[in-house]
């Protein structure tokens, strides 16, 4: 025997130490994600080391692990997320709620600086992408870059 084939050997025989470290690192990045991917890939992995506890040649193994991952992925992921959204308030939050808000220039809006007090009573530091808006004129949020509100000149 060479080494070459030992080699072969000793992966084939210890493949399903290999299928657990596998399962354990991806429910671990699973917990971390917490997106479902990462445990579909567990479970088609879980199925590689059944049927290599089977018998299945090694490569067999991987071929089917990665079949049952893509079936998990494709079939029984959709529904899990749909389910785990399903109680979710649509209800924007956070920065994508002042998005469309209207205000008032405080300051003199530039490319560079200004200011905006918006409707929910919050004064931004603000800029505008295109031409300057003076002092008083109404705006609407177009976009927030960081702690700076991205605004344009109101249609109203």
């Amino acid at each position: 025997m060479n080494d070459a084939s030992v080699f072969i050997e000793l992966v084939t025989e210890w493949a399903w130490i290999g299928w657990l470290v596998l399962i354990a690192v991806f429910l671990v990045i699973e917990m971390l994600t917490l997106d479902f991917t990462f445990l579909m890939l567990a479970l088609g992995s879980a199925v590689g080391l059944i049927v290599g506890l089977i018998g299945v040649p090694l490569w067999a193994q991987l071929i089917i692990a990665a079949v049952a991952a893509a079936l998990f992925i494709l079939v029984i992921r959709p529904p899990l997320l749909r389910r785990l959204h399903r109680g979710e308030d649509p209800t924007k939050s956070n920065v994508d709620a002042l998005i469309g808000l209207r205000g008032t220039a405080l300051a003199d809006i530039t490319r560079v600086s200004g200011q905006v007090k918006v409707s929910n009573g919050d004064t931004w530091t603000a800029r505008t992408e295109t031409m300057m808006i003076p002092q008083g004129a109404p705006v609407v949020i177009a976009s927030i870059d960081g702690a700076t509100a991205i605004v344009r000149l109101s249609d109203d």
